[in-house]
C-alpha cells in the first residue's frame, strides 16, 4: 500500500458556530479518475476538511469532515446518491460511502495522522509545523500548516510543481524573481525562496490561502523575501523573471493571454493542476499566444508544463 495526502483543508471546530458539536468522518472508496468530482461534490456539500490515499494504482480512500448539526442521515444518504450518480455519468466504478459521528476533540487531530514529513525532489523537505522535523542533511526544510488552504507538498501537482522549481533555481539563477499564481497554502512561494529567489510575489484570490501564505512565510522566517496580496496578476507589482501556477486548467486557459503583462522576456512558466487528457489544450494555447513548451511532466493522472517565451 502507497499513501498520499492528496489534499488537506482543515477548519478547527473552535472556527463553526458549534465549538463543541461532533462532526461526521465521511469514508469512501473510489478510483482515482474520481477524486477531483468527488472533492467538488463534498466541498458542494459543506465539508471543510478533505484528506485522500491512495492504494496502489487503482484505488483511493477519502476522508471527510462536516459538522454534525449540519447534515441528517437522509442528507448522507442524498450524498451517497449522488455520487453513485457522478460515477456511473462518467462510466466509472461506484464508490462506496460510510460515515460514523466523532468527538470535536477528536476530530481536530483526526487528519493530521495522515500527513508526516515528506523529501521531494533533491533538495526539499516539506514538514509539517506541529511535528519536529527529521534529520535533513543536504535539504532544505519547509515548515508548513496549511490552515484552510490547499497545499501540503503530498499532492502529485504540488510536487511536480516543486520539482520544476528546483530545476528553475537551483543551478545557481538565486536572483530573479518569481511570482505564485493562486498561491494557496504559500508552499511554492516559500519553496521558491528558500531555492534562491530573491522575491517572490504570492496572490490568491481567497482570503484563507493569503493568510495561511503569510503564516507560512513568517514561519519559515522569509518576512523579508515573499510579498502576498489578494488577487490575481494584476496585483504583481513588476515583471517577473518566472511564474508558477498550479490551479484548475480553466483558470489557466483564462490567464495564459496575460502571462506575457507579468513575465520578463525569456522568461518561464510553471503550470500544473492539468490532468492529462487536458495538456494538449493548454499546450495549445500557450503556442498561440507565443509560448513553447519545453518540457511535460506527468504523475499519475496529472502533468506539469513547463514553458518559456519564444
Amino acid at each position: 500500500m502507497s499513501t498520499t495526502v492528496a489534499n488537506l483543508s482543515p477548519l478547527s471546530p473552535a472556527q463553526g458556530p458549534d465549538p463543541d458539536g461532533a462532526w461526521w468522518d465521511l469514508h469512501i472508496v473510489a478510483s482515482p479518475a474520481q477524486e477531483d468530482q468527488i472533492f467538488w461534490r463534498l466541498e458542494s456539500f459543506g465539508c471543510q476538511g478533505m484528506a485522500s490515499q491512495a492504494y496502489g494504482e487503482d484505488r483511493i480512500s477519502i476522508h471527510a469532515y462536516l459538522p454534525w448539526f449540519r447534515a441528517t442521515l437522509l442528507d448522507l444518504a442524498a450524498l451517497a446518491l449522488r455520487l453513485r450518480q457522478d460515477a456511473l455519468v462518467a462510466g466509472q466504478p461506484l464508490p462506496k460511502l460510510r460515515w460514523e459521528r466523532i468527538e470535536a476533540e477528536d476530530w481536530s487531530n483526526s487528519w493530521k495522522q495522515h500527513w508526516q514529513p515528506e523529501p521531494v525532489g533533491d533538495k526539499l523537505l516539506i514538514c509539517p509545523a506541529w511535528l519536529d522535523p527529521p534529520p535533513h542533511p543536504g535539504r532544505l526544510l519547509v515548515r508548513l500548516d496549511p490552515g484552510m488552504a490547499f497545499g501540503t507538498g503530498t499532492h502529485p501537482t504540488t510536487q511536480l510543481c516543486l520539482e520544476a522549481l528546483e530545476m528553475r533555481l537551483g543551478g545557481g539563477t538565486g536572483g530573479v524573481t518569481v511570482a505564485d499564481v493562486g498561491c494557496g497554502s504559500g508552499i511554492l512561494s516559500v519553496a521558491a525562496a528558500l531555492l534562491g529567489a530573491k522575491r517572490v510575489y504570492a496572490v490568491d484570490i481567497d482570503p484563507l490561502a493569503v493568510q495561511a501564505t503569510l503564516q507560512n512565510r513568517d514561519l519559515n522566517g522569509l518576512t523579508d523575501r515573499i510579498v502576498v496580496a489578494k488577487g490575481s496578476l494584476e496585483h504583481i507589482p513588476e515583471m517577473v523573471d518566472g511564474l508558477v501556477c498550479n490551479i484548475l486548467t480553466d483558470v489557466i486557459l483564462d490567464m495564459i493571454p496575460q502571462f506575457g503583462l507579468v513575465v520578463k522576456k525569456g522568461g518561464w512558466l510553471i503550470l500544473s493542476g492539468i490532468l492529462i487528457e487536458q495538456a494538449k489544450l493548454v499546450a495549445e494555447m500557450l503556442e498561440a499566444n507565443e509560448w513553447v513548451v519545453a518540457a511535460l511532466w506527468r504523475r499519475g493522472e496529472w502533468c506539469c508544463l513547463n514553458a518559456r517565451t519564444t
